[in-house]
C-alpha cells in the first residue's frame, strides 16, 4: 500500500490525523475557532487505518515537518503507533510523551518539531467535569476496557489528583490484545501512586461482562476500546449489568454509540450518571489548537470555545 503525501498547503494549515476525520465536528468547528482567534488557517484531515503500516505514519509526519504551512496536527487513534514509527523525525518530545510512550500533538517551533502528549491533561479535565469531587470515598473502582493512547493517559494523569477522595482505589485495565497492556503496564510501573492497577487481556464481550459484574456500587466503566465508532459493535454484551449508581464514560461522541446506547437504557433502573465524549472532544481540540497556533488558551478563551463548538454539536 502506498501513501500520497497530501498536497502542498495554500495557507496556514492544522491537520487531523485520524480515521474518519471528514465525519468529525471539528471540520465545522475548527473555522469558527479561527475566526475567534482572528487567524486565516485551515484544517485537512489525514486517514489512515487503525495499526497503519509504518510508511503511512512516515509520510504524513515527514509532510508535517517539511511544509512551511503546515502549523501542526492533532492525532487520534495512532498515538503509540505514530510515535513508534516516527521518532527519528521529531526534534523533542514534550514530559508526558516522554512518560506515555504516545503523541497526540505535533506544533513547530523554530523550525523544529515537537510532540506532546495532551490526553493527560485534557482527560484530567474532562473527568473532572463529570466525576463528583469526593466520589471514590464510597468504594467505587474503575473499569477501563481498551488500552490504547487514552487509557495511558488516564492511568497517568488520575494519580496526579492531589484529594484522596478524587482518587479511585483501583483502576482495572482489560483490552483485546497483550501488546498495549504491556506498554500500559511499563507507563504505569514508573508511577508513584497508591492506586492498585490491574490488567487483563480479553476479547470475549460476555466475559467483560462478567468482569463488570464484580465491580461495587458507585464504580465507573470507560469503553476507551474506539468501538462504536472506529469500528462497530460495544466491548459488552446487551446483558451486560452496569454498577448500581455507577459512572459511565464513552471517550467518543460520534459514530453508532453501542456501548453509551447499551448504558442508556440502563441509566434510571440503576441510577447511572453517564457521560460521552464531547467535553472531552472540546478540551483536547483546545488544547492543541492553543499549542499548534501559539496561543495561551485561558478560562476565557476555553469557554468562548466551547460555546462556538457546542452551538455546532451534531444532535
Amino acid at each position: 500500500m502506498t501513501y500520497e503525501p497530501p498536497p502542498p498547503c495554500t495557507r496556514p494549515t492544522i491537520y487531523f490525523v485520524g480515521v474518519t476525520t471528514q465525519k468529525s465536528s471539528i471540520m465545522k468547528v475548527f473555522p469558527r475557532w479561527a475566526e475567534i482567534l482572528g487567524i486565516e488557517a485551515e484544517i485537512r484531515g489525514y486517514d489512515a487505518v487503525p495499526n497503519a503500516p509504518a510508511e503511512a505514519y512516515r509520510t504524513i509526519v515527514q509532510h508535517l515537518r517539511d511544509d512551511p504551512l503546515a502549523m501542526g496536527a492533532l492525532v487520534t487513534t495512532h498515538k503509540i503507533n505514530l510515535l513508534l514509527a516516527t521518532r527519528d523525525l521529531i526534534d523533542e518530545l514534550d514530559p508526558y510523551a516522554r512518560v506515555c510512550g504516545e503523541v497526540s500533538c505535533l506544533s513547530k517551533r523554530d523550525g523544529r518539531l515537537i510532540g506532546h502528549a495532551k490526553d493527560p491533561i485534557t482527560s484530567a479535565a474532562a473527568w473532572r467535569a463529570f466525576v463528583p469531587r469526593d466520589h471514590w470515598l464510597g468504594g467505587g473502582e474503575v473499569l477501563c476496557l481498551g488500552a490504547g493512547g487514552s487509557a495511558v493517559a488516564i492511568s497517568v494523569s488520575v494519580p496526579e489528583f492531589e484529594r484522596p477522595g478524587d482518587r479511585p482505589r483501583v483502576i482495572h485495565f482489560v483490552n483485546r490484545s497483550a501488546p498495549r497492556l504491556d506498554h500500559l503496564r511499563a507507563v504505569n510501573d514508573g508511577i508513584d501512586t497508591d492506586i492498585e492497577f490491574t490488567y487483563r487481556v480479553n476479547a470475549d464481550p460476555a466475559v467483560n461482562d462478567e468482569i463488570m459484574a464484580g465491580l461495587p456500587p458507585g464504580s465507573l466503566v470507560i469503553n476507551a476500546t474506539g468501538m462504536g465508532k472506529d469500528s462497530p459493535g460495544s466491548p459488552l454484551t446487551d446483558a451486560g449489568v452496569f454498577p448500581d449508581r455507577g459512572l459511565v464514560w464513552e471517550l467518543n461522541y460520534r459514530g453508532e454509540l453501542a456501548f453509551l446506547q447499551q448504558a442508556r437504557r440502563q441509566a434510571e433502573a440503576r441510577g447511572l450518571t453517564i457521560e460521552d465524549g464531547w467535553i472531552y472532544f472540546v478540551h483536547g481540540w483546545s488544547a492543541v489548537v492553543s499549542e499548534v497556533f501559539g496561543v495561551e488558551l485561558t478560562p476565557e478563551l476555553f469557554a468562548e470555545f466551547d460555546r462556538a463548538a457546542s452551538a455546532l454539536r451534531p444532535s
